[in-house]
């Protein structure tokens, strides 16, 4: 009789550094992405420091209600490195040492011109039935175990060996066992536009799918600079779940009009690139608050010296006026964060770089420097280009001094995209 198909999971990370301020566990976003196109529901997930008994509580808990348990990290070769011993303690599976492992971790190192430290002799350890998946990024193995129908997948945490570990596995027993229905999903990504202003708008249109067979699940998520609508469909028909996608994202798009930047995955940076290269336009920018954050987006993008020309960080009022050419009688007139200053930013930018479009950023990012009249997150930014006068607006953005520099970047890039669209 063959296993049941696996349809629920859990995610166990484990170490003490993912409890503190300074190691987030990242791996869990990845793991529930690829279970979710596998059709796995992720049912929970959990972090726990290297404690045997913490972890055995979660562990037992875990395989008490799914069909895959999935445990990162704690499979090094120190004493705080316990997953593999608290799992084969809970499955009571004994442990021995695999000499074909041993002598590649041992090969591994001499490939340094180094010696196998004696404690790298614990990542040869593997419990009676595990099938060992290889790590050619690291010394440590990870294993795949069957519990009756369930199956516990234990990974390394270092997402450069974890990854490619788990998408082999996705390839092979996973997909072997998975059901036939899959997860298909589609995403929209809005600027522009408050969270309840997209609401307003998309939530009469998502209701009506929740009510057919199978359901178009709509999540909307508020990041910083943009709001996201996520659609999912779980089926077995692929290519039908595939058109209503289609349909429902073509439903939004016409109903959110140009506040959608992408529908790809592409970032605003990656979009606002795309056109500066099919338009053959080039891009200057002066910023002030920002602090070069603009340019350094813009510049994340592989090929973008096909249209980044330069970048200014023009902070002190001294160098708006050396750097982009602000008249200072402008700046004692009007304020340095103001609408007239940014174009001028903007301007001065563009000429001095020879690019057929520049930007100027101005404003208060915080804690200090508001005033009654231009608190904080108080943001003017221009785009200067050689048809008619600048595009201008001033912002009022939310949150710290981080969220409201993203905030202003995006909305240039932003003013840039609808600008060439």
């Amino acid at each position: 009789m063959s296993a049941p198909p696996l349809a629920t999971a859990e995610i166990i990370a484990v170490g003490s550094e993912l409890l503190g301020l300074h190691r987030l566990d990242t791996n869990s976003l990845f793991l529930a992405d690829r279970l979710a196109a596998l059709g796995i529901d992720l049912r929970a997930k959990a972090v726990v420091g290297d404690n045997r008994h913490d972890l055995a509580a979660l562990f037992r808990q875990a395989l008490s209600r799914v069909d895959l348990v999935v445990l990162t990290g704690g499979l090094g070769p120190t004493d705080d490195d316990l997953t593999r011993d608290v799992v084969a303690d809970a499955l009571g599976r004994p442990m021995s040492e695999d000499a074909d492992i041993l002598a590649w971790i041992e090969r591994r190192f001499a490939s340094r011109g180094m010696r196998m430290p004696g404690v790298n002799r614990r990542q040869a350890q593997v419990p009676r039935g595990a099938a060992v998946l290889p790590n050619p990024n690291g010394t440590a193995p990870g294993l795949l175990l069957e519990a009756g129908h369930r199956l516990v997948v234990l990974l390394p945490g270092p997402p450069r060996e974890m990854q490619p570990m788990f998408d082999a596995l996705c390839r092979g027993p996973l997909l072997e066992r998975a059901g036939a229905e899959r997860v298909q999903r589609v995403s929209l990504f809005i600027a522009g536009r408050s969270e309840s202003h997209v609401e307003e708008l998309a939530q009469p249109i998502y209701t009506r799918w929740t009510g057919e067979t199978p359901p178009i699940d709509t999540t909307i998520l508020a990041s910083p600079g943009q709001i996201e609508l996520h659609l999912s469909v779980r089926s077995a028909d692929a290519d039908g779940a595939a058109r209503r996608l289609s349909e429902a994202r073509d439903e939004l798009l016409a109903a959110l009009g140009p506040d959608v930047f992408s529908t790809d995955g592409r970032s605003m940076e990656e979009i606002v690139g795309d056109l500066l290269r099919a338009k053959h336009l080039t891009i200057a920018a002066a910023e002030s608050c920002t602090g070069g954050l603009l340019m350094s987006r813009l510049t994340d993008v592989p090929g973008s010296s096909d249209y980044v020309l330069a970048g200014v960080v023009a902070y002190a009022d001294a160098a708006k006026t050396a750097l982009a050419g602000v008249a200072p009688e402008l700046i004692a007139a009007c304020g340095a964060v103001s609408e007239p200053v940014a174009v001028a930013l903007a301007d001065g930018i563009r000429a001095r770089a020879g690019a057929d479009l520049g930007v100027g950023i101005t404003g208060i990012a915080g804690p200090s420097g508001a005033t009654p009249d231009k608190p904080v997150g108080t943001v003017a930014i221009a785009l200067s280009g050689p048809d008619g006068p600048a595009r201008v607006r001033t912002f009022r953005f939310p949150g710290g001094r981080a969220q409201v520099k993203f905030s202003s970047t995006q909305a240039a890039l932003d003013m840039v995209r609808r600008a060439l669209t």
